[in-house]
C-alpha cells in the first residue's frame, strides 16, 4: 500500500454510517494527469478549441443577423386588399349570423343585396371591415374584407374571435 492506500481506506470507511455502502470512484483514488489547455485568444490549439471558436463566431453572428431583421421588419406581411381576409362556410343561417355580429360588434350597418347580407364595421366615414353573409345549401359563407388603408377598429384579432363565435 501507498500513501494513497490508507488515506483512501479510512476516507472510505469513515463515510459508512449505519452499515452504509459508499462506492469506490477510480477518479478519487487515483491521480489522473490533466493536460494544461491553451487560453482563448491563442490561435495555437486543439480541435476543441477550434470547433468552440468557430461555434461562438457562428452563434455572435446568428443573433446579430436576428437582432437586425427584427428591427427592419414590420408588425406582419402586406395585405393583398383584393384578398378577403376571411373566407369561410358555416352551418348557421345569415340571419343567425348577422344578429349575433350585431350583438358582439360596435358600429355595426347592415344593408341586403339580393339574398345576400352585408353589414359594414367601423366608423360611418371610414369602415374597418365589409362583411358578406352569402345563403348556401348548408347553412352560409362569410367573406371579410379589409381594406388596406382601413384602421383597425376593432383589432383584427377581436374581430376574427367574434366571427369565429358566432359561425360555430
Amino acid at each position: 500500500m501507498g500513501i494513497l492506500g490508507p488515506v483512501a481506506f479510512l476516507a472510505v470507511t469513515s463515510l459508512r454510517l449505519n452499515g452504509g455502502f459508499v462506492a469506490k470512484h477510480d477518479v478519487a483514488l487515483s491521480r489522473v494527469a490533466l493536460r494544461p489547455r491553451p487560453k482563448f485568444p491563442c490561435t495555437i490549439g486543439d480541435a476543441d478549441d477550434q470547433t468552440m471558436k468557430r461555434l461562438l463566431l457562428l452563434t455572435s453572428a446568428a443573433a446579430i443577423t436576428a437582432f437586425v431583421a427584427a428591427c427592419g421588419s414590420s408588425s406582419g406581411p402586406a395585405r393583398d386588399a383584393s384578398q378577403p381576409m376571411m373566407y369561410v362556410s358555416s352551418q348557421r343561417a345569415p340571419a343567425y349570423i348577422a344578429d349575433c355580429l350585431e350583438n358582439k360588434l360596435s358600429r355595426v350597418r347592415m344593408s341586403h343585396v339580393g339574398n345576400a347580407t352585408e353589414i359594414a364595421v367601423g366608423a360611418d366615414s371610414n369602415n374597418s371591415y365589409f362583411v358578406t353573409l352569402t345563403p348556401s345549401n348548408a347553412g352560409s359563407v362569410i367573406k371579410v374584407m379589409h381594406p388596406a388603408n382601413a384602421p383597425d377598429d376593432p383589432p383584427e384579432s377581436e374581430m376574427r374571435f367574434d366571427i369565429a363565435r358566432c359561425a360555430t
